[in-house]
């Protein structure tokens, strides 16, 4: 590996890490994230080498600006100047002597995002990407927002912790001399993105700025989506596909937040052999390696389980849009007027499965009986691809009210799997259309389809800001049926792990409820210390989300520190948020610490309000 360099229009230099391949030139492919390559994601290691060393391609990892190495200030995520400096960091790769000029572009979740946002700029030598576990559209999907109601379980997680994480130093061997300089101007100028972010309640230009949706046609290279069935990024695949217009690959697994190879829940396979034959194709010219060009796993029904190791199913090949699918709609028949509770939806508690403790739904049985529930008998295998609505005519009493549809299956013993959701902000009385995730499933013969319809889906996002109900008339719900053809030819797969990489040890993921105060509380928990290049690392995420079931006051406590140990520092960031809402705004306070092993560095306080959509 080398370490380099890249200085753009400004004089930011930014921090490049290369692995190149014996045979040169060779096509590069392009990683750049704010996660801190040499440290915090070293680990990743074995996945570029593997892209060098097994199928002949330079790889190139970059901090983005103001971040890890590089040097400049983070303002927020996926900002124009980032763009900028990612199409000079391209034109950079594409002169080197060891380059033949065509490059690709890859990586998970900020990587995904920024693959397709660069692909929107059009770069000369950019020929395809490969996003994923990323999504088209910022503000309906992503750690934000779903459906326009804020996520609440996330602020606690990526939303707090990336105040911290900006705050820590540059490798002093990688920087140089100047590397305090640079630390405590980072420490001084940096403010949290979650700040800008609660700004923007609503769907305006700053969500657009960085969103492919809805102007499609910008992307004209190859592109090859990776999306999982657990993951919140999955309404990035069909739809996606679909309004490209340019060569699209589709692979969609059973997968959480985490990579193919280690995910839970399986089967996994080798998303890395899968990724170099596209970029084979279309960076070497070489041949396609798909009869086909999407294919997706269809999950079978099964019990619930949170974490779940394997999922059984079929993978399903195919075009899309499919002439093998259909629209199936089924009425519902209108049923009383249902008082909101607010703390339904605990048994899926966020809609990104991800690494533990942010694990993967159990039985939605509990939830189901504290909701308006529809039960179809199933008497034949049924199968859906794609996106389930539900529209209504719906009135709503409560604050800033919301409307939570669960799909699920049902087993005779009554343990009930959720297939897929879909969460809505809406206004006191209108018709809606509740779009759920996109999903790929089969109920067996013998099965209920189970529709739950609530007033919240808590903590995955907030609740009404107080009491009231919900009042639906007309109901229908609209399937998208695909019928399989198992003659179709599938691609055969190198297996991953034998067994996923989660594990429970240290892990905290508890539900409470105060009876007498009336309080439900989600707390989370995780902790680890590992060595890096240079040093060792330490990360401690605790928080816990609550809600009053009274009055619909939520809060929202994280407690997250980072420690970087090198020969030259010891670095802990240590950041604690709170953030209220009990009616019209968010009351947040952030207050962050900075020291050099027990020396205070500096200490940072703020806090904000920010309206409520």
């Amino acid at each position: 590996m080398i370490r380099d360099f890249i200085t753009v229009r400004d004089g930011v230099r930014l921090s490049v890490s290369l692995f190149l391949p014996a045979e040169q030139p060779a096509p590069c492919i392009l990683e750049a994230l704010p996660y801190r390559k040499d440290d915090m994601t070293a680990s990743w290691r074995p996945e570029y080498e593997r892209f060098a060393t097994e199928f002949g391609f330079a790889v190139a990892r970059v901090d983005v600006r103001g971040t890890g190495s590089s040097g400049g200030l983070a303002t927020d995520e996926y900002p124009i100047a980032e763009r900028s400096d990612l199409t000079e960091v391209i034109a950079w790769l594409a002169e080197q002597s060891w380059c033949t000029g065509n490059i690709g572009m890859f990586g998970t979740s900020y990587g995904g995002f920024n693959s397709f946002q660069l692909a929107c700029e059009r770069p000369a030598h950019l020929k395809a990407i490969v996003p994923i576990y990323a999504t088209d559209d910022r503000f309906t999907d992503d750690v934000h927002q779903m459906g326009g109601a804020r996520k609440w379980l996330d602020l606690v997680d990526y939303c707090h912790y990336m105040a911290p994480m900006n705050l820590l130093p540059p490798v002093p061997e990688i920087w140089g001399d100047t590397w305090r300089a640079e630390w405590l101007r980072r420490v001084g100028e940096n403010e949290p993105w979650l700040f800008t972010w609660l700004a923007h309640p609503e769907d305006d230009s700053y969500w657009r700025q960085g969103s492919v949706r809805p102007d499609y046609d910008r992307i004209n290279i190859p592109t090859m989506i990776v999306a999982g069935w657990a993951d919140g990024y999955r309404n990035t695949s069909f739809r996606t596909v679909a309004a490209i217009n340019a060569p699209t690959r589709l692979l969609a697994g059973p997968w959480a937040h985490a990579a193919p190879n280690s995910s839970a829940p399986g089967p996994r396979i080798d998303h890395v052999a899968e990724m170099a034959a596209f970029f084979n194709e279309h960076l070497r010219d070489g041949e396609t390696s798909w009869v086909l060009p999407h294919t997706w796993f269809c999950r079978y029904s099964h019990a619930p389980d949170p974490v779940l190791d394997t999922v059984p199913g079929q993978w399903r090949s195919d075009v899309w849009p499919s002439s093998r699918s259909s629209e199936r709609k089924i009425t519902l028949a209108d049923q009383p007027t249902y008082v909101v509770r607010p703390d339904v939806g605990m048994a899926a508690w966020i809609s990104c499965a991800g690494h533990l403790p942010y694990g993967q739904p159990d039985d939605q049985r509990f939830d189901d009986a504290a909701s308006i529930t529809w039960d179809i008998e199933i008497a034949e295998p049924l199968e859906i691809a794609g996106s389930v609505h539900l529209q209504a005519h719906v009135t709503a009493t409560c604050p800033h009210p919301i409307i939570a549809v669960r799909l699920c299956d049902v087993a005779l013993d009554g343990t009930s799997t959720l297939v897929t959701r879909g969460t809505l902000l809406i206004g006191p009385t209108g018709e809606v259309d509740v779009e759920l995730e996109a999903t790929a499933w089969q109920w067996q013969a013998g099965r209920t389809l189970r529709v739950s319809v609530a007033g919240a889906d808590w903590p995955n996002v907030v609740a009404p800001g107080g009491p009231g109900t919900l009042t639906l008339r007309g109901a229908t719900l609209t399937l998208p049926i695909y019928e399989a053809d198992p003659s179709l030819p599938i691609p055969v797969f190198a297996p991953g792990d034998l067994q996923s990489n989660e594990s429970t040890e240290g892990v905290i993921w508890q539900l409470e409820r105060d009876v007498v105060n009336r309080i439900t509380r989600c707390v989370v928990g995780s902790a680890s210390t590992y060595e890096t290049p240079f040093g060792t690392a330490s990360e401690r995420y605790d928080g816990w989300v609550s809600i009053d079931t009274r009055t619909f006051e939520q809060r929202a406590h994280s407690d997250v520190e980072f420690t970087l140990r090198f020969p030259e520092v010891s670095a802990t960031v240590h950041s604690i948020m709170d953030v209220v809402t009990a009616g019209e705004t968010y009351e947040v306070t952030m207050d962050i610490t900075v020291h050099d092993g027990l020396e205070l560095v500096a200490e940072q306080h703020w806090q904000r309000s920010f309206p409520r959509a």
